[in-house]
């Protein structure tokens, strides 16, 4: 694949950008370029088309298939397999979403019920306590509301995301109407 300057540009930016998510440079430039790409590409021409090892593409694909960001298919009469980035940016950003909780949010949670838990036990000083249990339950609010708004239907997620833009400039401290 023939790279323009604009899709250089594009991939070069996914990549700075992943780095500063804690995503490693050249997985988020593979993500990138197959985002982009017309269609499904191997591992040979990610090589190729990023100058990259191809341990470097091997290993970037394989964290890739773990986020479930990248599908790989085949072709009949073609042994390699083909990879293809979720295309529908709004699937794109809620497995993200969804991946990131999974990792992250939800671990946390399971940790500091531990850590509240043990501190029941132990001579935690009550304000440090209180301290440690608002971040508890203000983690679970948000957990509890991303896991019911996450099992609305996408016209209901994109009705609330048009309505909050709006919403915002009647809350007081929002944005203010142009």
């Amino acid at each position: 694949m023939q790279l323009t300057p604009s899709m250089q540009n594009f991939i070069l930016h996914w990549g700075e950008m992943g780095s500063k998510w804690g995503v490693n440079r050249s997985v988020a430039q593979i993500h990138a370029l197959l985002h982009i790409a017309p269609d499904p590409m191997t591992a040979d021409e990610i090589c190729e088309t990023l100058n990259l090892a191809r341990s470097n593409v091997s290993n970037g694909i394989k964290e890739l298939q773990s986020w479930k960001l990248v599908q790989s298919s085949r072709k009949l009469g073609d042994r390699r397999d083909h990879f293809t980035s979720i295309r529908d940016m709004f699937d794109l950003v809620d497995m993200v979403i969804k991946q990131r909780r999974e990792r992250e949010f939800a671990p946390t949670i399971v940790a500091l019920e531990a850590v509240m838990n043990e501190a029941d036990q132990d001579n935690t000083p009550p304000k440090v306590r209180e301290r440690m249990g608002e971040m508890l339950r203000v983690m679970k609010m948000f957990d509890d509301w991303y896991l019911d708004f996450s099992c609305l239907p996408r016209s209901v997620h994109m009705a609330v995301l048009k309505l909050g833009s709006k919403l915002a400039r009647f809350i007081p401290g929002g944005r203010s109407a142009d």
